[in-house]
């Protein structure tokens, strides 16, 4: 475990983070702090954001419900796994990372033609972003390099992301609408084997988005 000094200066990088509105530390402090889990990033970044709040964070990311009891616990915290009963972590939320060549030209497929809209853009010129839509993210990475080799992505169907919808009208209508908007499909919407109605969009840089609901 890192010494208590090289945790509060973290605790103080944190702190920084927030009063600069680094968008990626609004994740952190939501997945970590009760309090801030209901709020969107921008509402975070907006909260009121204290030592004391980044020290809470850095001790909730080692495993302690405060900055007091990682206090006290370092001194006897080894390099071995800790045995102590806690509750089993609960998994929030996920949200995929997409590899692109122009962060604008990302955010505007996805809120002109997808419905999504941006939450965020980080950077001069930008990065980083993301877009959201109801309960799905989206992460917008630049990346100005081929990632995948050839055209193997296209050749083997290799998914970005998978999104749901709850009822097979929806599924119908959100293929309707995407198609009305001119979306590029990689695969159109069909039934599969196992029972579900499927899409798949491709995006400027060819990330594949699967879309999922019932069949029936």
């Amino acid at each position: 475990m890192p010494n208590i000094e090289n945790l509060k200066k973290q605790a103080k990088q944190y702190l920084r983070w927030h009063r600069e509105r680094y968008y990626p530390i609004a994740a952190a402090i939501r997945t970590a702090l009760p309090r801030f889990r209901h709020l969107s990033d921008e509402q975070i970044l907006d909260a009121s954001f204290k030592l004391a709040d980044a020290q809470e964070l850095v001790a909730r990311q080692m495993g302690f419900d405060g900055w007091q009891a990682l206090k006290s616990g370092a001194d006897a915290m080894t390099d071995e796994p800790r045995r102590q009963t806690t509750p089993r972590p609960i998994l929030n939320s996920i949200e995929a990372q997409l590899f692109v060549t122009n962060i604008k030209s990302s955010c505007d497929f996805y809120t002109n033609k997808l419905g999504f809209a941006v939450e965020f853009v980080y950077g001069d010129p930008p990065f980083y972003g993301q877009v959201i839509r109801d309960n799905a993210r989206l992460i917008l990475r630049l990346v100005c390099e081929p990632v995948f080799a050839g055209d193997v992505r296209k050749r083997e169907h290799l998914l970005s992301a998978s999104i749901t919808v709850a009822t097979a009208n929806e599924i119908k209508q959100l293929f309707l609408s995407y198609q009305a908007a001119g979306v590029s499909f990689q695969q159109a919407l069909k039934k599969e084997p196992w029972g579900a109605r499927t899409f798949i969009v491709s995006d400027p840089d060819e990330n594949l988005i699967l879309f999922a609901g019932p069949a029936d």
